[in-house]
């Protein structure tokens, strides 16, 4: 559609709006949601900031389209809260416990289920989020889980070699036992992954008729859960710490800020919504 210098892929510019990770703006480019300039636009094309891109007849702003600041940060999820916009159950998400954006919106990389807690990374920047669930970068996952009994030996070895579950072989990079952390007839230990497939900890103990009654991720890449983070709190990573993140995945980092700058929609990270 626009191959002018400097256009980028579609799917890219909505990205970097913070509207969806770019997996999900190809979605709505195939279902024929997008439209550039007046037409509706096919996978594949390109534009640039300044041409008029709408999603369901709705455009959106020229100034949203040029990359604005990324921002990150570590929020410590309770359980009980899910990770969808909105539920149909009537349950909190995530979302609702977000510093407020002037515009765009923030993404979760990856997701944690209902009954997990612990952290999640949040950023305003799509192509960011995209890459760092991608596979390619095999960004480690690490968890504390409590089981009810203690592993053998042999239930040890198989989760580092592989067992088959319903979307194939899956395993451990690392399954540890937490030294002294047994309660009851619960022990604990320390896992870690690399890629992100769905409940996949406790599938993983469930295909050899194990119990996790507690799963909490503890570390996503190099980014631990800060033991002074409240539940329910978020924290934005500084201006290093996001260009060692972007720096990570290949994409390109940001300038210093202007320390005389406005504060950040990050800023007042510490207030949790009240209901």
């Amino acid at each position: 559609m626009n191959n002018k210098p400097n256009s980028e892929k579609l799917q890219k510019l909505i990205a970097q709006t913070g509207r969806a990770s770019r997996r999900e703006a190809e979605r709505w480019i195939e279902a024929g949601r997008v439209k550039v300039n007046g037409r509706i636009a096919q996978l594949g094309d390109r534009a640039l900031p300044t041409d008029r891109i709408e999603i369901d007849g709705k455009p959106i702003k020229s100034a949203h389209l040029h990359q604005e600041a990324t921002e990150v940060l570590l929020y410590n999820k309770p359980e009980g809260v899910v990770c969808s916009r909105k539920d149909d159950k009537g349950r909190p998400t995530i979302f609702e416990q977000m510093p407020k954006r002037h515009h765009g919106r923030w993404i979760s990389v990856g997701r944690l289920d209902v009954n997990t807690s612990g952290l999640l990374l949040m950023t305003n920047n799509g192509e960011l989020a995209n890459r760092l669930m991608h596979p390619r970068y095999a960004l480690e996952r690490e968890y504390a889980v409590r089981v009810l009994g203690e592993l053998t030996p042999e239930q040890l070895r198989q989760l580092r070699e592989g067992v088959q579950l319903d979307d194939g072989m899956a395993k451990f990079k690392r399954i540890t036992p937490m030294p002294g952390e047994t309660e009851g007839k619960n022990r604990w230990y320390k896992v870690v992954l690399t890629e992100g497939r769905n409940r996949e900890v406790r599938r993983l103990f469930a295909a050899l008729g194990l119990t996790v009654n507690r799963l909490i991720r503890i570390r996503y890449g190099q980014f631990s859960l800060p033991r002074n983070l409240g539940r329910g709190r978020t924290r934005p990573l500084t201006w290093r710490q996001v260009n060692m993140l972007l720096r990570s995945v290949g994409l390109p980092q940001m300038q210093r800020p202007d320390l005389r700058s406005s504060s950040s929609p990050g800023n007042g990270h510490q207030r949790r919504k009240r209901r």
